[in-house]
């Protein structure tokens, strides 16, 4: 997993320092379908089958993106393909929206909750987190009915964890000291 990173790495910083001179955004949107298609096992195999050649892999990798695709975008495509590099897609993805998150001050959160959370809660929940974290937060949330009630969040290497079953487990721990 380290070595994915450490090849991806320089592939993230070139493309962000691109993207930094356009628009960040819309670069953010393209990039994120990039690592999406490129985390498919039928694109991966496609990619690497040498019955195909360079140009219909980056074609079909090009026809795949919804997002308006720029010359800069084709040659990033066109360079991966060329290097046998479709698999870096994901981490490329990671490490380029880490890269953004840091220029932009803001971190991405994790929010797991044990109900479905109406759009006014969420804003309401991460306008506190943004508080108590001191950065703005870019939420993604899902339902966990494991966790019984409450939510957990997840900030990095940040664990905020105010779940009724955590609750629970550090009651257990206590009671069996």
């Amino acid at each position: 997993m380290a070595e994915l990173a450490t090849v991806a790495r320089p592939y993230a910083e070139a493309l962000f320092r691109v993207a930094k001179s356009g628009n960040l955004s819309s670069w953010s949107d393209l990039v994120s379908e990039m690592a999406q298609a490129g985390s498919q096992p039928d694109v991966l195999a496609f990619a690497s089958n040498p019955n195909v050649s360079e140009a219909r892999i980056v074609d079909a990798l090009l026809s795949i993106l919804k997002s308006p695709v720029n010359a800069e975008a084709k040659n990033f495509v066109h360079m991966l393909v060329e290097n046998g590099r479709v698999s870096l897609l994901p981490e490329i993805g990671v490490q380029f929206h880490a890269l953004k998150n840091a220029e932009e001050g803001a971190a991405d959160a994790q929010i797991n909750s044990a109900f479905e959370m109406s759009g006014v809660q969420v804003q309401e929940l991460v306008a506190t987190l943004e508080k108590k974290f001191g950065r703005k937060l870019n939420p993604s949330v899902t339902v966990d009915a494991s966790l019984i009630g409450g939510v957990r969040v997840v900030v990095g290497d940040e664990v905020l964890d105010t779940s009724v079953r955590a609750k629970l487990q550090q009651m257990q721990v206590a009671l069996v000291s």
